[in-house]
């Protein structure tokens, strides 16, 4: 019986590994725990810790949340510390992290030096801020490497990492994605009320900092606040993650909150995010989810700034501009016209299963703990 460590920081690598947990917990020969920190179990973002225990996972740690707004290289300290502590009581055969957040780093420096192997989903892509630095930094730590598609599977190679050690599986959000299990609308609107007066006519506003522009920041939110204002459109707006700036975000929506026209989320639940995503006449902000989910489900996106740079290929529903207001007011009024283009780039719903059957291998189990660096000839 192989013991597999999850690990999870925030409510967006939660919906992408949850698939993949579920197959562990189905299986006769893996067992699974989770430990559950950083945002999760911050109260300003929703506590969202409790949707773990609502999706069914019992073995489930949960670790001394620290400040929001805290340093993120204090955080990434602490949560080593906490990691560290809760690995030398668990000792597991494999610890699995998501992404490029400073949980998953903290995850991958503590299964490296205590010689645990350490699988790193969705490696080899790029994105904007520090966010890519942190996602190569895990990828050179980890052992194993699922990632969404061939080009990332090329850029790892890149970077040193064995072939055979890289499997493309997919990203596993498209699992859910695909699942005839995700709430409709109506289900949606049942829980999250205040968007019933929207009567079906919304957008989603999502924004996050994009921590190497930090300076930048107040003057691009003045612009992109008067554009939400000025637009005449419903909006759906979720909270930022919690990286540096966020508070500054965070006050901004505040603002918002007695306009009829914006209904305000810490968090909402991963599927019933992508029902509302689904059926979004578009998605505004910088959050990957537009440039990632939303043209798997053919929704126009406007993508603002730097931090989405390299993440995804052209796509005539993708309009990029800068936090200006007349652009955005701009991009708004060209929704309409745009052609819905449906892009599967990221894989086809199916990670789970080849995630599962490759664990099955007995030879994953022994592949080495010392990484050697391969050259690009």
């Amino acid at each position: 019986m192989k013991k597999i460590i999850f690990l999870s920081g925030t409510r967006a690598d939660w919906g992408k590994i949850k698939p993949l947990i579920q197959k562990i917990k189905e299986s006769k020969n893996l067992q699974y725990k989770i430990f559950a920190c950083g945002m999760h179990l911050l109260e300003l973002y929703g506590s969202t810790y409790m949707e773990i225990y609502k999706d069914g996972f019992d073995q489930v740690f949960l670790a001394k949340p620290y400040q929001a707004q805290e340093r993120m290289d204090l955080a990434l300290s602490e949560c080593i510390a906490q990691f560290s502590a809760f690995i030398q009581d668990e000792r597991p055969d494999m610890i699995v992290v998501h992404g490029d957040r400073l949980e998953a780093l903290a995850g991958a420096i503590v299964g490296a030096f205590n010689n645990i192997l350490v699988a790193h989903i969705e490696g080899g892509e790029v994105s904007g801020t520090i966010d890519e630095s942190i996602r190569h930094s895990i990828s050179k730590l980890a052992h194993l490497h699922f990632v969404a598609n061939q080009k990332a599977s090329s850029r790892l190679v890149q970077l040193g990492e064995k072939q055979d050690h890289i499997f493309v599986i997919g990203s596993p959000d498209l699992d859910v994605m695909n699942s005839s299990a995700l709430p409709s609308l109506t289900e949606v609107c049942e829980h999250y009320h205040q968007i019933k007066a929207f009567d079906g006519e919304y957008a989603i506003f999502a924004y996050h900092p994009t921590t190497t522009e930090h300076k930048d920041l107040p003057s691009k939110l003045t612009q992109i606040f008067q554009a939400l204002k000025e637009s005449n459109q419903n909006f759906i707006i979720i909270y930022p993650n919690n990286d540096l700036g966020s508070d500054l975000i965070i006050k901004q929506i505040q603002t918002l909150e007695n306009n009829a026209r914006f209904a305000i989320f810490k968090s909402i639940k991963f599927e019933s995010f992508l029902t509302l995503l689904k059926n979004a006449q578009f998605i505004l902000g910088n959050s990957s989810a537009g440039v990632r989910e939303a043209p798997f489900f053919g929704i126009p996106c406007i993508n603002l700034g730097s931090r989405q740079n390299g993440r995804y290929e052209e796509n005539p529903s993708i309009l990029s501009c800068t936090e200006n207001k007349n652009e955005i007011l701009k991009a708004i009024n060209t929704i309409p016209t745009l052609k819905s283009v449906r892009k599967e780039e990221f894989g086809d719903g199916k990670s789970a299963e080849r995630f599962i059957q490759i664990l099955r291998d007995s030879q994953v189990w022994d592949l080495p703990l010392q990484k050697n660096f391969v050259d690009v000839l």
